[in-house]
């Protein structure tokens, strides 16, 4: 028992895994980060193209492998009419409103694109956008409902023809 009692014994129970809430919130802090690294790119004047990892089939032998492909990123800021940034942020292909009615954020310079996705990134983090966050991810989940898509598909009505 001598080797057992040098070791710390505790009780511990492993977590089942992560709630909806965090796991939507993580989705989104990777998001905002992918953006933080292409605003610092285009910063420095370089470019950012992250990787990811896709299953091909040869067409010869039938075997699978994987291959690192470029992921396609969007930026999520665009000049507008005075000169100055704007940036949303997008939950899927979702405009997230980060303030209600307000769905933009407006800057001087790249810099300042910079410090706004880093600031929202932290409130992410933080908790503070989980509302949104929550409602946004209803409207998705929504549009995938099939049974209520059914009962609010409009109809076509046309007239029947007259003999």
């Amino acid at each position: 028992m001598s080797g057992l009692s040098a070791l710390k014994l505790v009780q511990a129970k492993q977590n089942q895994g992560t709630s909806p809430k965090h796991a939507r919130r993580q989705k989104l802090s990777s998001k905002l980060h992918e953006q933080i690294q292409l605003a610092k790119a285009e910063q420095a004047g370089t470019q950012y193209q992250p990787t990811k990892l896709r299953t091909v089939k040869d067409a010869v032998t039938g075997e699978s492998r994987k291959v690192e492909i470029p992921k396609r990123i969007k930026a999520w800021w665009w000049p507008s009419d005075n000169g100055k940034l704007c940036i949303t942020v997008r939950y899927g292909a979702r405009t997230l409103e980060v303030i209600e009615g307000k769905n933009a954020i407006e800057t001087d310079s790249i810099a300042g694109v910079v410090t706004t996705l880093e600031v929202l990134r932290s409130a992410v983090d933080a908790g503070e956008l989980d509302a949104r966050i929550e409602a946004i991810s209803g409207l998705v989940k929504s549009g995938f409902d099939k049974e209520a898509q059914g009962s609010k598909r409009p109809t076509l009505k046309l007239q029947s023809k007259s003999a």
